[in-house]
């Protein structure tokens, strides 16, 4: 969930020391997604300032080029979903080791070589 949104692109831009037109084209570049008001002024959160951090510490201290912060990023976001599918599939097994152990044991293998044994212990 998004935090709330707290700046608007003047204070940013001022804040990083940046163009205004830098953070419209990172935005463009999907990037970043500042939400809008109602009268559709771009509020940046606190979120999407850390976002900001992120690519700058690419850009300038790293020296990656915009193409290099895209591929970057969007490794990043499959890295933190991948992780937030490998605990949903840990708390599953952990929530139905007994039961898992319990249907285990009651399987016959078909052949002894091609079956892997795997113990599953509660923390």
């Amino acid at each position: 969930m998004r935090s709330k949104p707290l700046y608007v692109i003047s204070i940013v831009s001022e804040m990083f020391d940046l163009h205004p037109q830098t953070l419209r084209q990172y935005e463009r570049l999907g990037f970043i997604n500042p939400q809008r008001s109602q009268g559709n002024t771009r509020l940046y959160s606190d979120e999407d300032l850390e976002t900001l951090k992120f690519i700058l510490t690419l850009t300038k201290d790293m020296g990656v080029n915009l193409a290099g912060v895209e591929v970057i990023m969007n490794m990043k976001n499959q890295i933190e979903e991948l992780k937030a599918q490998n605990d949903t599939m840990r708390r599953f097994i952990m929530e139905n080791a007994d039961s898992i152990n319990a249907k285990r044991e009651g399987l016959v293998p078909v052949k002894e070589n091609r079956i892997i044994k795997v113990r599953i212990e509660k923390e």
